[in-house]
């Protein structure tokens, strides 16, 4: 929400919005006849298959006045053409998996955290050795902790945190 009122314009008459994020959205007229705005909007983030994204077409009045039909076609029509040439950007869902090893195996963790060029959300230690917190492709965990046991040579363990 915060995005949405910094991305609208404080003195323009309209400043339509539509956002989707997984299986929520919402979308808002901003005084606009019923309909003809804010879910032309979200039609055009659907009819495009994006998720995480929040659109906001503004609008000052010309003096004429485009009708129902005439609003939904404008205010769509931008914003499936403003998402048609946006930069995209593939979302991976990641799962926070953590590593503990002994000292003697932290070269063999980072060396398997490198090749795999996963990133290190965290690394403490404690008595016993390394503790890596790490995010890793949703589906992929299971491998890295084989991975992660093999490269250590069965001294390694880990969980996966969320």
């Amino acid at each position: 929400m915060e995005f949405l009122r910094q991305a609208s314009e404080a003195g323009a008459d309209h400043n339509c919005w539509a956002y989707r994020v997984g299986d929520e959205y919402r979308f808002n007229d901003d005084g606009e006849p019923g309909g003809s705005a804010g879910r032309p909007i979200l039609a055009a983030i659907d009819g495009q298959g994006l998720d995480e994204v929040a659109v906001v077409v503004t609008r000052t009045f010309g003096g004429i006045k485009l009708g129902v039909g005439g609003l939904v076609r404008a205010y769509g029509g931008t914003a499936a053409e403003c998402l048609r040439t946006a930069q995209r950007r593939t979302l991976v869902r990641t799962v926070v998996v953590r590593l503990r090893a002994p000292f003697e195996c932290l070269g063999a963790a980072h060396g398997l955290l490198e090749q795999r060029a996963l990133q290190r959300l965290r690394e403490a230690f404690d008595e016993r050795g390394v503790v890596l917190e790490v995010a890793v492709e949703e589906g992929q965990e299971p491998a890295l902790l084989r991975a992660f046991v093999d490269a250590t040579r069965g001294k390694g363990s880990g969980e996966i945190v969320e």
